[in-house]
């Protein structure tokens, strides 16, 4: 067997000149690989006796393990070299602004709902919610829609096939079956908000199949028209920032309201634009009334003791009457360009509630014209439109432009499918 320590020399020596990793593992196989030289040696422990064994057996295994550790050391210097080289010859100039992100926004629609629910919340409302798929007594028995009504049709209403029993769920038409939910959950006094999703068998230009609604309920002893009166005003002027909204009561009939009216704001039309907050011109926002004393019966409660007021309005349309948003298909369309435009960043807007009130007093609201007649006609009330834009509808006959989905749907102030004018 050859010297050893001469072997050991030389190749502690060779590992300690090589220059980069590959030279060194090239090394390593060559010395303690499987056909190295250390291992050779090792193989030949077989062929030799006990005591030759004794004696070459530990020198063996401590220049092997000598000749590994050796290695290792060289391995981690050349590394760290490495390192040094590359974070010499590798910079990054981080005094170069970052790659623009792509941010999310809040939607409109989500907007204006968080808006409604925080005024109405300090006005001492509560947020109730309920299913949208409903049964048939919640959305129109309860609330004395007649079973002729035309509401209850097929061509107005997304039906269920029929169950075992017979009958037929659907999409509710209104958010008023959370206001039935909510009398006959509890005893009174009530002073609900019921926002949510609602279901029309309708599509076109001023409305679609789904639409965003609040509709809000006040029942207690001694409410009478006056408080109702108050309420919409104080949200009214607290929802557009304006003081000095003119605010009218126009008697209308619904089923579960009596008495009931459409309630219409001040507004001027004037080169293609709807001026809010100005102006002898007239638009309908929502119905309302005094809730139906059958509506009470339907509920268990006695009407003779307990009275209240109910009105509605449609989310998506008063969005597009404060932001000036033309035209109600584009909240659905998934537009990532419309979504940037009217989206709202999370600290974008401040809280109403931290608003100073003289912000109110504010130039008035504009809506620009050429898809205007699509924003007057929203969502809202179901109340027929002349299609013409706003800014040719007559002195008088402003109120049609509010025809749409939102304003007078169900407990809102109007029958929950009406078409025309005059078809209660």
């Amino acid at each position: 067997m050859e010297d050893l320590q001469s072997l050991e020399t030389e190749i502690i020596s060779g590992i300690n000149a090589c220059n980069d990793l590959g030279q060194l593992e090239n090394l390593r196989i060559s010395e303690v690989g499987k056909k190295g030289r250390v291992s050779l040696l090792m193989r030949e422990l077989g062929r030799m006796t006990a005591e030759e064994k004794k004696t070459f057996g530990p020198k063996l295994n401590g220049l092997k393990t000598r000749i590994a550790n050796s290695i290792t050391d060289q391995k981690t210097k050349l590394e760290q070299q490495e390192l040094n080289r590359r974070l010499q010859s590798e910079r990054i100039d981080i005094t170069l602004p970052s790659a623009p992100e792509q941010c999310g926004s809040i939607h409109p629609v989500t907007q204006v709902m968080d808006e409604v629910t925080e005024i109405f919340t300090e006005l001492g409302f509560s947020v109730a919610e309920g299913p949208e798929i409903e049964e048939d007594f919640y959305n129109f028995t309860a609330l004395n829609i007649p079973p002729e009504h035309p509401a209850r049709q097929m061509h107005d209403t997304f039906y269920f096939p029929e169950d075992e029993n017979g009958n037929r769920k659907l999409l509710r038409t209104h958010t008023s079956p959370v206001q039935i939910r909510t009398m006959m959950a509890g005893p009174p006094p009530y002073r609900i908000i019921a926002p949510g999703r609602t279901y029309r068998c309708d599509s076109d230009a001023t409305h679609t199949p789904m639409f965003h609604q609040v509709e809000a309920l006040v029942i207690d002893r001694n409410i009478h028209m006056g408080h109702l009166k108050w309420c919409i005003e104080e949200f009214c002027a607290r929802f557009f920032e304006r003081d000095d909204i003119k605010i009218r009561f126009r008697p209308s009939y619904f089923p579960f309201t009596e008495p009931s009216a459409e309630v219409d704001i001040g507004c001027a039309f004037r080169d293609g634009e709807i001026l809010i907050g100005e102006g002898d011109d007239w638009l309908e926002i929502m119905g309302c009334g005094m809730v139906n004393p059958r509506v009470l019966e339907n509920v268990n409660l006695d009407p003779d003791e307990y009275q209240g007021f109910a009105f509605g309005m449609g989310l998506d349309r008063i969005a597009m009457l404060k932001w000036g948003i033309p035209d109600l298909r584009d909240f659905f369309a998934a537009d990532l360009r419309w979504l940037k435009h009217y989206g709202f960043a999370a600290l974008d807007i401040p809280s109403l509630s931290t608003r100073n009130k003289d912000t109110r007093a504010k130039p008035p609201i504009r809506q620009k014209g050429g898809g205007a007649s699509h924003a007057s006609g929203g969502d809202s009330s179901r109340s027929g439109s002349d299609g013409r834009p706003p800014h040719q509808i007559k002195k008088g006959g402003a109120s049609h432009a509010s025809g749409g989905n939102s304003s007078s749907e169900g407990t809102s102030g109007s029958s929950p499918h009406q078409t025309k004018k005059g078809s209660k």
